[in-house]
């Protein structure tokens, strides 16, 4: 009918989109608008959603670690995209999330999962450093 508006079926959605501007290795179902990518040994998301792309990766389940992560955002936000957010309710963990317009080209899609990427690496960084043993500081010692 005269006004219709049909999606072709060889459009691709973002998230085939992002798969392909990557050279991900394994493709996406047909109109696919989620996919879990391996990436580092861990899984990054990518879902598209209300006109975005959207990736995100857990960081962290550990409650006494969100506080921890929480410190360090405020300087984050000055220097990356990505966002440092929380699992609602008890036990929410840590997670880090990203997104773009899901319109945005083949080049524009490879530096959003770039640099999602980078942060992803710098935030579960500071996650390993949460587990390894704080320095013991020697006591202080005044001599005569």
């Amino acid at each position: 009918m005269p006004g219709d508006f049909c999606i072709p079926a060889t459009m691709a959605t973002p998230v085939q989109r992002l798969l392909e501007a990557i050279g991900y290795p394994e493709k996406a179902s047909d109109g696919a608008l989620s996919f879990d990518l391996l990436v580092d040994g861990g899984t990054v998301h990518a879902r598209a959603d209300a006109g975005r792309i959207l990736l995100s990766r857990a960081l962290s389940r550990e409650p006494a670690d969100l506080p921890r992560l929480a410190a360090l955002a405020p300087g984050r936000m000055l220097r990356e995209e990505a966002v440092l957010a929380a699992e609602p309710g008890p036990g929410g963990g840590a997670f880090l999330w990203q997104d773009a317009p899901d319109t945005a080209d083949a080049l524009a899609l490879q530096r959003l999962f770039e640099t999602f990427c980078d942060s992803c690496d710098w935030w579960l960084e500071r996650v390993g450093e949460f587990s390894e043993p704080e320095p013991e500081i020697p006591p202080m010692m005044i001599r005569p």
